[in-house]
């Protein structure tokens, strides 16, 4: 650390013995027009003048960041990594075989031990089998633990094992929120080489939801779990200088219109616009309007309009939320010392920054959202809700207890999003106060629950006499974690079920969450859609999509009167008064003191040096990814006479890869727990086996909804074996290509990989031995994790699906070459039926350490060969090792 480019160390004012990276002195030394530069941008040239090393973070870093040269790649350095369980388990058991594989080598382990902090969150396994009960909450935290024995045990474990490891346990809350309300400093202290340095906090999640912190001025993103593993070992991240794009708010909110109303709005119109891998920064006078949790809403939804982050510059609104979440007075301090230094502390006032590009919302033009039925940008008013109902069977007010098309089998304020936003949350449960006092109950046939993210909410419902209310409407807090906007919904009543499947019902889901993509709600329900939680609430009393709430009653009153949403729904003046006295004392008991409980501290588990893995049908196997076969030294050539494994269209997300729900009896994943004494009830979930690679292997591309273009006419893992016409599942077809020596590819359309930061998504595919994934276009994470697995994505805009039989073969060339940083290849395809094509893509191998990722196979295997050489013992005897 040489801390001298552009002499920008400075003394901080006011913090005796304490020294910052200038950013004004670093402009007057020759860094450049900072001062011009976007807030989010800034943030990177500190992070860049803080690691600067002199050989892998350079001055020259900076200078392409201050040019905004695209083409250049800076490393980025996040001072810790955020973890949830679902991904966080396997990255924690990655590491452990990392540590063994490297001393059964003879390197040393240290090269390969996290460095970073790490704080993973307890949040993915909650499951709602219990809902709308008083003890929803209880049951469903007993049947938690019970369910994820081993895997807590394993946790517990890794808390000994990893000194920079904290776990907040299940029943807490989930990660995004804790990270907003507890775990983010903004500002930090750190020491390095005997210097206490004030730095900018930044973070990476294994969550693509990470976005959210960036409403508290912190710089963050999601990444997928093997990227995560080098971030926790203290290498720099290597990302292209973002384009940053400047949205400019103006106006003021409509009354009655909320901050989810907002950022559904966003999603759409950014997703139009095209933000895919670039930066989106906020600023404006409608900025000072948007609180910080208004602020969390909407940059939680970022990964949904495909942006890397959703950037709040840091203004008086921030410092407010630190003090008012029980940050200390200290911390408070230091925050507006350091922005106010940095010249960082955002007003309407100072000149704009120079952004790529600039767009404009005016606050005042966002009317009530609602987004569906199976895409966050699908969004429409309020208003028009009936108008997305397939036009299929009866509709019409359902008052016999029959179900109909179109009605709402599930109602949840569910934890991502909008539990972190007190004003929604009391919308929510002023309306439902309001609705009690009319004699409204929800709809029979609706099953409703309230998952929030964190025990501030609770006690903010809680003190303010709301949860009463929402009790008696079915949201009872069934627990604290993601619940249904992960897929956990929990069973439907059997009378219901069995109605929805004799009757093939298009049935619905409304949920305050952030995805809706088709199959990830439930199996039994065709449509899902986002709204803020006081729709959510208003929509379970009426029970049905097939109406106007602005014009039709949402039901009748105990006088037999209708009752309308207006009527009920609360006013701008009522929620910030209810907010105003309770938000403050809401948080008194959530600090990072109480992120444990007696359940978990006193849970038993091992405590040796090693861990001894499960056997194969377990929960916890030992992971294969850092053994040989997974990590040997590669010569990447070109792919030559290639089979596609699947031809798929566009949108196809990573719940669609990977998927998250619980493993159904008559899938291979299930037959093959089944044939190792495994009972149905035990099988659980693909996102709980993650641990399990022989059922992840046999859960690639299960989901029910995938539509495969070799296998039309069904739906579901399955695909056709060329040139024969076998349809067998995924893997098996995976397994007899490679007997064969034929090697595999997939082909798919555009926005391949949207969705969850889903690691696996990239594990199977490369598992299922797929070299190479031909797609129009990419989204970003799972771009990353595809290299970081060492397969290669082709992004070939000219190649449609829709344009291939099933028949194809494929060369693709000049990879040989290489590979290098966007490099060009040559795609040909032939084809029985309609000959030979020629098409030109690119290998969308982005940045230099990405090309080191894939000519090691990988980035575990680059970890490996980085470890060989930094230990004592010969490189040569590494690969030779390896080999």
């Amino acid at each position: 650390m040489t801390l001298d480019s552009f002499d920008a160390l400075r003394d901080l004012p006011g913090a005796p013995a304490t020294q910052f990276i200038d950013l004004t002195a670093a402009e007057r030394g020759g860094a450049g027009a900072l001062h011009r530069l976007p807030y989010a941008t800034r943030l990177l040239v500190e992070n860049v003048l803080r690691h600067e090393d002199g050989r892998t973070v350079t001055a020259d870093h900076v200078r392409a960041l201050v040019a905004g040269d695209h083409s250049t790649s800076i490393p980025f350095t996040p001072e810790r990594v955020l973890l949830q369980d679902a991904s966080g388990i396997p990255v924690l058991a990655d590491m452990i075989t990392l540590h063994e594989r490297a001393t059964a080598l003879g390197l040393d382990p240290a090269a390969v031990s996290p460095r970073r902090r790490m704080d993973l969150v307890v949040d993915h396994a909650l499951e709602l089998d219990a809902a709308g009960t008083a003890d929803a909450g209880a049951t469903n935290l007993a049947l938690e633990y019970h369910r994820h024995g081993d895997r807590y045990r394993f946790l517990r474990w890794a808390q000994t094992r990893f000194p920079t490891l904290r776990v907040v346990p299940p029943g807490i809350g989930i990660c995004h929120q804790l990270n907003l309300e507890v775990l983010a400093d903004v500002i930090s202290v750190g020491t390095h080489d005997g210097i206490a340095l004030a730095r900018f906090d930044s973070v990476v999640g294994t969550d693509s939801h990470t976005t959210m912190i960036n409403a508290l001025s912190v710089t963050g993103w999601g990444v997928g779990g093997i990227e995560a593993i080098a971030a926790a070992l203290g290498q720099p991240i290597l990302i292209p200088v973002p384009a940053v794009v400047g949205v400019r708010l103006t106006g003021a909110l409509q009354p009655g219109v909320l901050a989810t109303d907002v950022a559904l709005t966003l999603a759409s119109m950014l997703r139009a616009h095209g933000v895919v891998q670039r930066v989106v920064e906020f600023h404006g006078p409608g900025l000072t309007r948007l609180s910080v949790p208004d602020r969390a809403t909407i940059a939680n939804m970022a990964p949904e309009y495909g942006a890397t982050m959703a950037y709040f510059p840091a203004d008086d609104r921030t410092l407010t939320y630190l003090a008012t979440t029980g940050r200390p007075e200290a911390t408070v301090s230091l925050a507006r010392t350091y922005l106010i230094a940095q010249n960082m502390l955002y007003t309407p006032d100072r000149p704009t920054p120079d952004y790529h590009e600039v767009l404009e919302l005016d606050l005042a033009q966002v009317d009530r959202t609602m987004a569906g039925p199976s895409r966050p940008h699908q969004i429409f008013t309020a208003s028009e809700l009936a108008h997305t109902v397939p036009p299929e069977g009866s509709t019409g007010a359902n008052g016999t207890g029959t179900l109909h098309h179109g009605d709402i089998v599930i109602a949840a304020i569910t934890s991502c999003t909008n539990t972190s936003n007190p004003k929604a949350m009391v919308a929510a449960g002023l309306l439902a106060r309001n609705a009690v006092e009319r004699g409204l109950t929800r709809a029979p046939w609706t099953k409703t629950s309230l998952t929030p993210g964190s025990r501030a909410t609770a006690e903010l419902l809680q003190s303010a006499g709301l949860q009463t209310a929402l009790d008696e409407l079915g949201f009872h807090i069934a627990g604290f974690g993601c619940g249904t906007c992960m897929g956990n919904s929990g069973p439907l009543a059997p009378a219901i079920t069995e109605q929805i499947r004799q009757q093939s019902l298009s049935v619905a889901a409304v949920l305050s969450g952030n995805r809706n993509f088709p199959g990830r709600i439930h199996p039994d329900v065709a449509h899902s859609y986002l709204a803020s939680p006081p729709m959510v609430v208003a929509l379970a009393i009426a029970g049905r999509t097939t109406l106007d709430v602005t014009t039709e009653p949402l039901g009748v009153d105990d006088n037999g009167c209708p009752v309308f949403l207006d009527e009920i729904w609360p006013s701008d003046e009522d929620i910030a008064a209810v907010v105003s006295a309770n938000e403050h004392r809401s948080f008194g008991g959530s600090g990072s003191s109480l992120l444990t409980t007696p359940a978990w501290d006193h849970l038993p588990h091992p405590t040796g040096g090693g861990y001894e893995w499960d056997g194969e049908a377990g929960m916890i196997r030992r992971p294969p990814f850092a053994d040989a076969s997974l990590t040997r030294p590669v010569r990447v050539a070109d792919i030559l006479a290639a089979r596609p494994l699947l031809v798929l269209g566009d949108g196809i997300t990573t719940d669609h890869i990977s998927p998250v729900a619980r493993i159904a009896s008559d899938s291979p994943a299930g037959r093959w727990l089944a044939h190792h004494g495994v009972p149905p009830e035990k099988f659980g979930s693909y996102s709980a086996r993650r641990l399990n690679h022989d059922v992840m292997l046999r859960g690639g591309f299960a989901n029910p909804t995938l539509q495969n273009k070799l296998t039309p006419g069904r739906q579901g893992g399955s695909t056709s074996v060329t040139p024969d016409g076998d349809i067998v599942p995924v893997h098996e077809a995976a397994e007899t290509y490679a007997k064969n020596g034929v090697p595999v590819i997939i082909v798919a359309g555009h926005s391949y990989g949207a969705g969850s930061a889903r690691d696996w998504a990239a594990k199977v595919t490369r598992l299922l031995g797929v070299q190479a994934v031909i797609a129009q276009s990419f989204e970003r994470i799972h771009r990353t994790n595809l290299v970081a697995m060492g397969v290669v994505p082709i992004e070939c805009p000219d190649l449609s699906p829709a344009d291939l039989d099933g028949t194809e073969e494929f060369d693709i060339i000049g990879l040989a070459d290489g590979p290098d940083i966007d490099r060009l290849v040559h795609v040909t395809i032939r084809c029985v039926t309609t000959g030979l094509r020629e098409l030109t893509g690119r290998a969308r191998i982005d940045t230099a350490i990405e090309v080191e990722w894939i000519r090691a196979g990988g980035l575990i295997a680059h970890l490996f060969a980085s470890a060989a050489q930094s230990s004592t013992e010969d490189f040569a005897h590494y690969r030779g090792a390896a080999n």
